[in-house]
């Protein structure tokens, strides 16, 4: 994410009761999951209430209606008592101002681990919600199969206008590429000396095998080459192009 970031930081907290102690004496470990329903990135860690200096699991970056891997390790007890609750630090991300700076909005989530299942601590769920609120769910199963017991039924589906704005994003670059070799094969035909001399510099740096055969970037075998390839490159794009504007969401 580019240009100056603004923090925001809020803190939501429930009540402080009950908090989860994680003593190894009466906590295990389960693996973590962090699912994203929202349009915006979404990262968590947790923290131990009575260790505010030990993390217990974190999810890394969770791109916007997607989740994350499988991380390790969230402690549960092993018994469930009501009131237990975990302290999530959540960090998102808000669209761009219009000067183009991104807001960094922190939360501390207390949240109450719901009852397991089946009489034991499952795989602990981090979830954010479309409208951005937290939930915890405690599975061995995954958000789409029929016995997970979340509110939040299935995995992300993004809406239309977050497709639309990512294909937006590639269209916009499908359309340089198109411009770009268009604008080289223009400067091949009106002046093919001096772009040719522009791109044998480039590849004599980066791709001196490239050069093997020509005497020069005056070569007219190599202006040739050039004007070849570059017709090559311009209709994959153009091919590339097509299909973006014919899969418009």
């Amino acid at each position: 994410m580019r240009g100056k970031t603004t923090f925001l930081i809020l803190f939501v907290v429930v009540s402080t009761t009950a908090y989860l102690h994680l003593r190894e004496d009466k906590a295990i470990g389960v693996n973590l999951h962090g699912v994203n329903h929202t349009a915006e990135t979404f990262s968590f860690y947790l923290k131990d209430p009575d260790n505010p200096n030990t993390i217990s699991g974190r999810s890394g970056s969770i791109a916007p209606f997607s989740a994350s891997g499988i991380s390790c390790c969230a402690m549960l007890p092993h018994r469930w008592e009501s009131g237990l609750k975990l302290h999530i630090h959540t960090t998102h991300w808000s669209e761009k101002l219009p000067e183009g700076t991104l807001t960094e909005i922190k939360e501390i989530v207390e949240a109450e681990i719901p009852k397991y299942v089946v009489g034991k601590p499952g795989e602990l769920w981090i979830l954010r919600s479309p409208g951005g609120a937290v939930e915890v769910v405690s599975s061995d199963y995954q958000p789409d199969h029929p016995d997970w017991p979340g509110t939040l039924k299935g995995w992300p589906v993004p809406t239309i206008e977050y497709r639309r704005k990512r294909w937006e994003l590639h269209r916009k670059i499908a359309a340089a590429e198109v411009d770009m070799f268009t604008l080289a094969l223009e400067e091949l035909e009106s002046e093919p000396n001096v772009r040719a001399r522009k791109d044998w510099g480039n590849r004599k740096e980066y791709r001196p095998q490239d050069l093997k055969g020509f005497s020069g970037p005056d070569d007219p075998l190599y202006i040739a080459e050039r004007k070849a390839s570059y017709a090559k490159v311009l209709e994959t794009n153009k091919k590339d192009l097509q299909r973006i504007l014919e899969a418009k969401p």
